[in-house]
């Protein structure tokens, strides 16, 4: 119980027991805060079980959401026009602006770029340790049915030290079924991470997190990954289809002229994304409210006017 209260509910990345080094204990606050928004987020849509809901077509559909929201409040939304050089004034050497791919140049004194995008640019980071990165290792399998029958969506925590001794951080496994678009009908589309210091003993943990969970398709390239009905219980493992594993290093955000936000981070949810993203339009615009609530509109009662 102690371990889902830390790992499952706290969501608690590091070793929490204290008799190894540990990267961040959870403070009671901390602890307290995340307990009560995983508690309040049960139930809260009808249709929608456990306290987690995934966008559709994958985490793009976010930005492209907000992209559409800014389109409708005025702002100039353009598809495929990515920014392919920028712009500098050769004799104050900064930043002036930057060029499309169709050719046309757009000069600006701020620029939100992706914070992958390699310039040349001495630019300062927000005050965040460069010199040490995160790093997360990263997990994507496709199986043939899944690990909990008769749920299709499923997250799975492997707490510190239940895979290996080595382990001193959780692995986390979200399963999204084919009815979110990630993956072709009738298949299951996995998504595994966990945050590293030693890049070869993350890998390993999620190796082996797929190997429990997962049986290796047939060598002879049968189609005997896809269960026949009479094989399709609940003590049969799933079949992985398809797998990769990568590292994923942590790029912090920057600020000046070039600004970005942090990559994705180790963590399931938005927040940290949600509070970089609001520090950031504050730098820009500190005068102005983030995202206000448009107040309903009132009409004037035509009805009281016509009986006169």
């Amino acid at each position: 119980m102690r371990a889902v209260v830390l790992y499952a509910i706290a969501m608690a990345d590091y070793n929490q027991d204290g008799a190894d080094p540990c990267e961040k204990l959870i403070t009671t606050r901390e602890g307290i805060d995340t307990i009560a928004l995983y508690s309040s987020s049960i139930g809260r849509f009808a249709n929608a079980e456990g306290t987690f809901i995934y966008p559709m077509y994958g985490h793009g559909e976010l930005p492209q959401a907000f992209c559409r929201c800014a389109a409708v409040k005025g702002a100039i939304y353009v598809l495929r026009m990515p920014v392919v050089a920028l712009l500098m004034d050769e004799e104050k050497k900064h930043f002036v602006g930057a060029r499309l791919v169709s050719g046309q140049d757009i000069l600006c004194q701020q620029l939100i770029i992706d914070p992958s995008y390699k310039t040349i640019l001495d630019v300062p980071f927000d005050g965040s340790d460069s010199h040490f990165p995160r790093k997360v290792v990263r997990g994507v399998c496709i199986i043939s049915k899944s690990v909990k029958q008769g749920s299709s969506n499923v997250l799975v925590i492997f707490p510190p030290k239940s895979l290996e001794e080595q382990q001193v951080t959780a692995v986390r496994l979200l399963q999204l079924s084919s009815n979110l678009a990630v993956c072709p009908p009738g298949m299951f589309m996995s998504y595994l991470s966990t945050p590293c210091t030693d890049v070869s003993v993350g890998k390993q943990c999620i190796k082996k997190a797929i190997d429990a969970l997962y049986s290796p398709q047939a060598s002879d390239g049968s189609e005997d990954h896809l269960e026949t009905a009479s094989e399709s219980t609940e003590d049969v493992k799933p079949t992985l289809i398809w797998s990769c594993v990568y590292v994923q290093e942590i790029t912090q955000g920057t600020a000046g002229p070039l600004l970005s936000c942090p990559m994705p981070d180790e963590y399931l949810d938005y927040r940290n994304i949600l509070g970089s993203t609001k520090k950031l339009f504050a730098s820009i615009y500190a005068d102005e409210e983030f995202l206000p609530k448009k107040s309903a509109p009132v009409y004037a009662n035509d009805d009281s006017d016509s009986a006169e």
